[in-house]
């Protein structure tokens, strides 16, 4: 704990960050890919741990999710995708917090 930090505001932080971390993070994004290369970017987005592809249209867009166990874990996917090769861009449309079924009794 810091100095001049009152334990109550410590406190309420730790366990605000313990509810973030029990909840799954899903995204959504818009992939844009060159038309060319839409089974290379399909496939190099399918090996990434917890995306899915939904749809893919012959002009290069992808609907895409991401399932992670944080928002930086979000972040950081989010990123991988847009620096895959052939992705021309990557937007994020939606996120929300659900409940990890793991963690529940």
């Amino acid at each position: 704990m810091s100095a001049g930090v009152p334990a109550c505001r410590s406190a309420a932080r730790a366990a605000q960050f313990l509810e973030c971390v029990q909840k799954m993070n899903i995204s959504s994004l818009l992939v844009n890919a060159r038309p060319e290369g839409i089974a290379q970017v399909r496939e190099s987005l399918l090996a990434l741990n917890g995306v899915e592809v939904h749809a893919v249209t012959e002009e290069g867009r992808m609907i895409v999710t991401i399932e992670a166990d944080s928002e930086q874990a979000v972040a950081n996917m989010y990123e991988t995708i847009n620096h895959q090769p052939g992705v021309l861009s990557a937007s994020m449309v939606y996120h929300q917090y659900e409940s990890d079924p793991d963690e529940e009794a």
